[in-house]
């Protein structure tokens, strides 16, 4: 298995407690969320009605769709409840320093 590439996305101080941010990582957006004490990275697209998940809320480790309200597990991808029933893309996520680095 070949070893992952990370690649500095964003500064910690960009992506507050309970705050988001969308980034861009080889032409796929991603979103950045800090939730539990955590930086999460999830794909930006529901994977229900493939809409961006930008301004969908975050709270306690999920992420909801704004547009039907689907709600993912931000650790997994795993839908937690309808109408979503696919999972989301995940991205391995690290911190160095300030420095956020997502899995490419």
């Amino acid at each position: 298995m070949s070893e992952k590439t990370f690649v500095a996305v964003a500064r910690l101080e960009e992506v507050p407690a309970g705050g988001k941010k969308v980034v861009e990582v080889n032409g796929i957006q991603i979103i950045l969320c800090n939730t539990r004490d955590r930086i999460f990275a999830v794909r930006n697209l529901c994977s229900h009605a493939y809409e961006t998940l930008e301004c969908g809320r975050v709270r306690n480790g999920w992420i909801s769709c704004p547009v039907h309200g689907a709600r993912f597990d931000l650790e997994t991808g795993e839908p937690m409840n309808p109408p979503a029933t696919m999972p989301i893309e995940t991205y391995q996520v690290r911190v160095e320093g300030d420095t956020i680095e997502v899995a490419a």
